[in-house]
């Protein structure tokens, strides 16, 4: 592990953004403002001190290709990682949290290694490793750094109060949050501004492929929010994010209005979230959705592999929304061809959301509407 992934004040990447915290606050009652300022003291203390992992929870596995998840209990405590419940093989152990948190462990892992060729988070066989029952009403999942730690939600409250069910329950947010580690050992893009709102959307782009995989979804069929089913029958909302139509995923009294953009037209500028990392987010996800549509069929085939082999070897830890679009066009033509169906559609997508890339400019790509877009950059 490099320096970077072992820095001390990395953010820990969190699925739930600030935003909808501060809504709580704002508009919730009682109990759900004190779990609201909880759940945003209880990140603030990890992030400003980071546990580190006992050995005895560290990578054990040297096979390549084979899978090692271990699912601890925290036992609604915050001494991690709580006792293991569940190891590579093991049978279910009925808690659906576990179960679920170790299921989702393996299809993100099988959708890296059987379709990318990546031996798991680091490339190298790394354990995966999932912490459940994080505390008592924690509003929260997060990766950070080295494993995976869920929160239950609002099963205490009474019913009437509920917005968010266990942290487990939506296998996109798995696949989401596992894809932060991947981030970290690729791009390592910082989280702040553009570099954080693309390190937010690739954890939503794989994310949704897990799950669109899981249920053997194209791109047609999918629905492509992030995190359906995670809000309680309380809440006036889908999911938390939809990377089809941003901005449109709940409209909530206590929460507010999705306030993601989906066009450069409406980027936000905010001081707030690192930048509006969860915000402004919603442009490259809508973006790569524009690509899938386009291409038809599965999503991990062609567009899915665009982006991941784009954030293998192109991207750098301060690569903005411009050069993304570019180096995935770029990586479309060393994949598919110049000019090729899979590259034209790369174009279209990032166009459709206010992103025009430099055409005359990629060597050896022809100067497709070069006249028209010459000197018209980001």
């Amino acid at each position: 592990m490099t320096e970077q992934h072992q820095h001390p004040h990395d953010p820990i990447n969190c699925i739930i953004p600030p935003h909808m915290v501060d809504k709580i606050i704002e508009n919730g009652g009682k109990d759900q403002i004190e779990r609201a300022v909880k759940t945003l003291n209880i990140s603030d203390q990890i992030r400003s001190a980071r546990q580190s992992v006992p050995e005895a929870i560290k990578r054990t596995q040297a096979v390549a290709g084979q899978k090692n998840r271990l699912i601890y209990d925290a036992q609604n405590g915050s001494t991690l990682p709580g006792t293991l419940v569940r190891s590579e093989g093991d049978p279910a152990t009925g808690d659906p949290a576990a179960d679920e948190a170790y299921d989702g462990a393996g299809a993100t892992f099988d959708l890296y290694y059987e379709i990318f060729e990546r031996d798991s988070i680091d490339n190298n066989g790394m354990d995966l490793i999932s912490i459940v029952h994080y505390l008592q009403g924690y509003d929260n999942a997060f990766w950070n750094g080295e494993r995976m730690v869920y929160g239950d939600g609002d099963e205490d409250l009474p019913v009437s109060q509920r917005l968010f069910n266990r942290f487990t329950i939506a296998i996109d947010i798995i696949g989401h949050e596992l894809t932060h580690g991947v981030t970290q050992y690729e791009a390592g893009l910082i989280y702040k501004d553009q570099p954080g709102a693309l390190n937010e959307s690739f954890s939503d782009v794989f994310g949704s492929l897990v799950k669109q995989r899981i249920n053997n979804q194209t791109a047609a069929q999918a629905d492509w929010l992030i995190g359906a089913g995670l809000f309680t029958s309380k809440v006036n909302g889908n999911a938390i994010r939809s990377m089809k139509n941003p901005g449109t995923a709940y409209d909530d009294p206590l929460l507010g209005k999705d306030p993601q953009p989906g066009h450069m037209n409406n980027y936000v500028q905010t001081t707030s979230d690192n930048g509006g990392v969860h915000i402004n987010s919603g442009i490259p996800n809508r973006a790569f959705y524009g690509v899938a549509r386009e291409l038809g069929g599965y999503a991990w085939e062609k567009a899915g592999k665009i982006w991941y082999v784009t954030l293998r070897d192109k991207l750098n830890s301060t690569s903005d929304f411009h050069t993304a679009a570019n180096m995935t066009f770029e990586v479309a033509a060393e994949l598919y061809g110049k000019n090729s169906p899979e590259q034209l559609a790369v174009q279209k997508g990032w166009d459709e959301v206010g992103i025009v890339l430099n055409l005359d400019k990629r060597k050896g790509c022809g100067n497709i509407f070069g006249s028209f877009l010459a000197g018209i950059s980001l």
